[in-house]
């Protein structure tokens, strides 16, 4: 979890060098519209450094073989160096065991596994789910087929309107019909960091399994799942440095090896006749087919850069870029903010008086200034604050305080337009 400290933006790291930083990030170095690149759409995708892309090119160049089941010398390294990156995700999130690591294409591939493995042996008619009012839609549509399914019913804890969970409405909502609770740990669209330990100690406090949506938190915040205790953490490689198509479910053992299989296909057997199949072990019974293997390697490469800049220069150099924007966007009047939560991770939230956000965002493209408009895949979010659509900012280690007074300049200029 964030402490008080790093949310004080006065611990900045001395040796934090965000120049330095940028300079591992090719893509930052190009224009748009003749205009030097203002990225803040991290929250969307992040950018990837040089050492991402080199693993990329080096697994092709170097390494390209399927892997587990060849003997050949290009086979072993592949499934060597694919391995390894287990074992790097492992120590990630810090799991007890390389078995707990499943790898996927991302936190919806992650959701929809634990729904139709988990969620269809542990939830049956009558039960009932948990899920938060702020979540992202891969946390709502997974759910919501799996209770149409088994006859269950979708709760949802409300959040206030500073955007932060009703925790005395989810203890009161929890009863014997709960059998799992589903939460992210931070909101894409709000930015609030959510009190994820105490969400959890409160359900396993009456023995409901917590399923946590990560995409959001492990670009910012140090997870260990061992301390929080989790049953399911889900991870996405793309919001975190790493390429697009890779991501890992953490699960606790106990609780994954009685469950089916996910998929079917090649490496999730042991034996296959046409009387029966025999499954493999975790964690491979849930990896079916070809996976993302440059994929997983380079993904690698993305947890090193993190580790090297350090989660607390990461967490105190971020707080530091939202407490900048927030106090510069809160002085211009026709700005509203969506979303103050007290504890918050980089994103910015607003709506301009009577401009539409999608006309927002292409003024801003044409400034070089990249940020994401809409309902950003949580359109109950939307629905809780009034808005068809918000105008959403958000950083990564890279942005500096000068681009967001980019940002601020161009806002001004679509205030002009506009009145």
């Amino acid at each position: 979890m964030i402490s008080e400290e790093i949310h004080d933006a006065s611990v900045v790291a001395p040796a934090f060098d965000v120049q330095a930083i940028r300079e591992q990030f090719p893509i930052l170095h190009r224009t748009v519209y003749n205009k030097p690149l203002v990225y803040l759409d991290s929250a969307a995708t992040s950018q990837k450094p040089q050492r991402v892309i080199d693993a990329i090119v080096h697994y092709y160049t170097e390494l390209n073989s399927n892997i587990h089941r060849g003997v050949h010398r290009l086979s072993q390294d592949a499934t060597t160096a694919y391995e390894h990156a287990r074992k790097a995700m492992q120590q990630f999130v810090n799991a007890r065991s390389s078995r707990e690591i499943i790898f996927t294409r991302g936190c919806t591939e992650g959701m929809n596994l634990i729904a139709s493995t988990f969620g269809r042996t542990a939830v049956g008619e009558g039960d009932e789910i948990l899920i938060s009012e702020m979540e992202h839609h891969s946390n709502i549509v997974p759910w919501q087929m799996l209770c149409r399914e088994k006859g269950a019913t979708l709760r949802v804890i409300p959040i206030s309107d500073s955007g932060e969970l009703r925790m005395d409405e989810y203890e009161r909502m929890l009863n014997e019909r709960t059998k799992l609770v589903s939460v992210v740990h931070v909101s894409n669209s709000l930015g609030t960091v959510n009190p994820i330990k105490e969400v959890i100690d409160i359900a396993h406090a009456r023995g409901i399994p917590v399923v946590v949506d990560g995409a959001q938190a492990t670009p910012h915040i140090s997870v260990d799942v061992q301390a929080l205790d989790c049953d399911f953490y889900t991870v996405s490689g793309h919001k975190m440095y790493g390429p697009t198509g890779i991501g890992f479910v953490y699960g606790k053992a106990e609780l994954l090896e009685p469950l089916p299989p996910y998929q079917g296909g090649g490496d999730m057997i042991l034996s296959v006749t046409f009387e029966k199949t025999i499954y493999n072990e975790l964690p491979f019974r849930y990896e079916a087919g070809t996976p993302n293997i440059e994929g997983a390697i380079a993904l690698t490469a993305a947890v090193d850069f993190i580790r090297q800049t350090g989660y607390e220069a990461i967490a105190a150099h971020e707080h530091d870029l939202l407490m900048y924007a927030t106090e510069l966007l809160s002085e211009i009047p026709e700005i509203h903010l969506i979303g103050t939560a007290r504890s918050k991770a980089g994103v910015v939230a607003f709506t301009i008086d009577d401009i539409h956000p999608h006309d927002i965002g292409t003024f801003l493209d044409r400034e070089g200034v990249a940020i994401r408009t809409g309902h950003h895949c949580t359109q109950p979010v939307m629905k809780r604050y009034g808005v068809p659509a918000t105008n959403r900012v958000s950083f990564a280690v890279y942005n500096t305080r000068e681009e967001i007074e980019v940002l601020i300049r161009a806002l001004h200029g679509v205030i002009t337009m506009f009145r």
